[in-house]
């Protein structure tokens, strides 16, 4: 733990919460799963510990995913969560609370915004502000977004995938789609149901988008064996699923997603237009990593793609830089529990 007043950053995944602490960098990278006692909510455990216990709890125990799309599903469960996690990096105290800066997705509802303003607050903080991912996601990923000259971010995360163009310290314009790494998952998990007639789970379906993934055509075909249970006799059973099954399965969220920026693209002034074509386009997040996104992005859009370096940990870095650099920030691209 962490004595003292300090400032955190929380990435509120739909996947994983990173929390970042100043000074020390990320101190948390856990699963968005919590394992609850029916009887009284008592928080049992958190993260990868009840991820583990995803459909194996007995009864009286239930592990659940409080976020759904990248906002509050059960709000009495994410309240209790964070409480949970900022006792953890921060420590119990009553006189040096923390500030908090979490990240959120473009366009999500005043409702939904103060829902994380207030859980926050009940986890108990002396501040807590709210950031938009792709500026949070920008400022992780180490670009300078204070100057005039047009940026573009791709932010995917597990339950949303946000889009943003970033000039002089904020959001020109942003947009933001419920696909991301969890529908990825269920894609998969249809479409080996429907190819093989087997059962799998959506931990299987990560597991194959992770090992096996490329949605680029005519890339290497590879293989791997993946057990389920037989949809016509009930019985465990083994199939091979290649690359190209991962390729067809994603066909239909990835042209949604593409199609999402071609669309922000198309809006964009033709001067922020000029720019993206000089500085490129940036994905962050845990989809930046699907094997053969960023040349398929490349090929589409006919602009430069760069991964960021860890982009799993730039929503997260960043939300600490924004704390650092709030005088900084565009008027408007931050919010606080005052403005709700």
């Amino acid at each position: 733990m962490f004595g003292g007043s300090t400032d955190i950053g929380i990435d509120l995944g739909t996947a994983n919460i990173l929390v970042y602490v100043k000074g020390k960098g990320i101190v948390l990278n856990e699963p968005s799963v919590v394992a609850v006692e029916k009887a009284g909510n008592r928080i049992l455990a958190v993260g990868t510990e009840a991820r583990d216990m995803l459909g194996r709890t007995p009864q009286g125990i239930i592990a659940v995913r409080p976020l759904k799309e990248g906002v509050i599903a059960n709000y009495t469960i994410t309240q209790k969560m964070l409480e949970y996690i900022i006792n953890k990096v921060a420590g119990k105290s009553f006189f040096f609370k923390p500030r908090v800066m979490t990240c959120i997705p473009v366009h999500i509802t005043s409702v939904e915004k103060r829902a994380v303003l207030e859980a926050t607050i009940q986890a108990g903080v002396s501040k807590t502000y709210l950031i938009e991912e792709p500026l949070a996601a920008a400022l992780g990923a180490g670009l300078d977004i204070m100057v005039p000259s047009g940026k573009m971010v791709v932010d995917i995360g597990g339950g949303t995938t946000d889009i943003g163009i970033l000039s002089l310290g904020g959001v020109v314009d942003s947009d933001s789609v419920r696909i991301g790494g969890d529908k990825f998952d269920e894609s998969i998990v249809r479409y080996v149901k429907k190819e093989y007639n087997i059962l799998i789970g959506d931990t299987t379906g990560e597991t194959i988008k992770k090992t096996i993934g490329n949605v680029y055509p005519g890339a290497e075909i590879k293989t791997m064996e993946v057990r389920g249970r037989d949809g016509i006799n009930g019985l465990p059973a083994t199939v091979k699923v290649t690359s190209e099954d991962v390729r067809k399965a994603l066909e239909e969220p990835l042209e949604t997603l593409l199609g999402k920026i071609r669309s922000l693209l198309e809006k964009c002034p033709p001067e922020l237009s000029a720019d993206i074509v000089d500085n490129g386009i940036y994905l962050t997040g845990g989809g930046a990593l699907l094997g053969g996104f960023a040349k398929v992005l490349e090929e589409e859009t006919g602009i430069r793609v760069f991964v960021a370096d860890n982009p799993l940990d730039c929503v997260a870095f960043g939300t600490g830089k924004a704390l650092d650099n709030l005088d900084k920030l565009r008027p408007g691209t931050v919010y606080s529990n005052a403005m709700f």
